[in-house]
């Protein structure tokens, strides 16, 4: 079985997150993607995502509810202390044993990759899978790297801040989110 591992703080997920699995997992053939939204991420603890992490956990249940090829792992929401991807894929290879595990990156993460916790028992535990904004979306391309697989994503220019920012002014999300989630965040009140 091959499983793509798809990390992020999604505060809040959006359409381009969803775009971006879907480009991923029919380019590297995946059975399935597994979203994990973070919990406390080392390299942002000076910014602390907006809403909590119960919330952003709904959230990314909501936008991926509709698909059976997508699950939500909420291993690194419930665990203590710092995030580390190095855990949540030791987590992930003992639920899912006999899976090959595909990590997927934005390729700004790259360039930072090696500053990450154990990041040799990260490339042991999972392939590298960057994810480049191109025209020709849902294939492999050249690799960047040894050992790294470059997948072709749609390039959609919508960001989890930009819809953060509009809520604050008081403009619409429509479109920008899927409209359970649009729902979620009129309800809770989030990002006013």
């Amino acid at each position: 079985m091959r499983i793509g591992v798809f990390g992020g703080t999604f505060d809040p997920p959006h359409v381009g997150h969803l775009l971006m699995a879907t480009d991923a997992r029919e380019a590297l053939k995946l059975d399935r993607l597994i979203f994990v939204p973070a919990g406390a991420q080392p390299f942002k603890v000076d910014t602390p995502p907006v809403a909590s992490a119960q919330d952003r956990l709904e959230m990314v249940r909501l936008a991926v509810a509709d698909d059976a090829n997508y699950v939500v792992d909420d291993a690194e929401i419930n665990r203590k202390g710092l995030s580390f991807t190095v855990d949540t894929l030791e987590h992930l290879s003992e639920r899912n044993p006999a899976a090959q595990l595909f990590l997927l990156l934005g390729e700004d993460v790259l360039a930072g990759f090696e500053q990450w916790r154990n990041p040799a028992r990260i490339r042991e535990l999972a392939t590298l899978a960057v994810v480049r904004r191109t025209a020709a979306a849902g294939s492999l391309v050249d690799p960047i790297a040894a050992g790294v697989l470059t997948v072709s994503a749609r390039r959609v220019d919508v960001s989890s801040t930009e819809i953060r920012e509009r809520r604050r002014a008081g403009k619409s999300i429509k479109g920008f989110v899927p409209e359970s989630v649009e729902r979620f965040i009129d309800v809770r009140g989030l990002y006013r």
